[in-house]
């Protein structure tokens, strides 16, 4: 994995800690947290979609939060199981890995000009 992909992985990631403290944020602290990994999140994603393709690059972010903050609500905070959410993810995660396994890297942005 290029290190592009790795900020990706890496802001889908934290996306999940920052999209779970919109919700359960309950003191300054908490939300200052929140706000610094929105923030690094997106500079993640900004580094990465200046090297990747700019589609594919926001479909694996979004599907890494969207899995991995379904996953830790039921996880961390007693959301409750349901079998259909968890085919559905996975689901999500096979388009996900599909879209990356499809994509080649590239050195110029999208559009192939500066």
């Amino acid at each position: 994995m290029n290190r592009n992909w790795f900020y990706v992985l890496a802001a889908g990631i934290i996306e999940i800690g920052w999209v779970s403290g919109l919700k359960h944020s309950t003191n300054f602290i908490e939300w200052m947290l929140t706000i610094v990994a929105i923030i690094l999140s997106f500079w993640l994603l900004i580094i990465s979609s200046s090297k990747l393709p700019v589609g594919t690059v926001y479909a694996v972010f979004t599907g890494i939060g969207t899995a991995g903050t379904v996953t830790a609500e039921m996880l961390l905070f007693g959301e409750p199981f349901q079998l259909i959410k968890i085919l559905l993810i996975l689901l999500l995660l096979a388009g996900v890995i599909g879209l990356k396994l499809i994509t080649k890297d590239s050195t110029e942005p999208e559009g192939g000009h500066e």
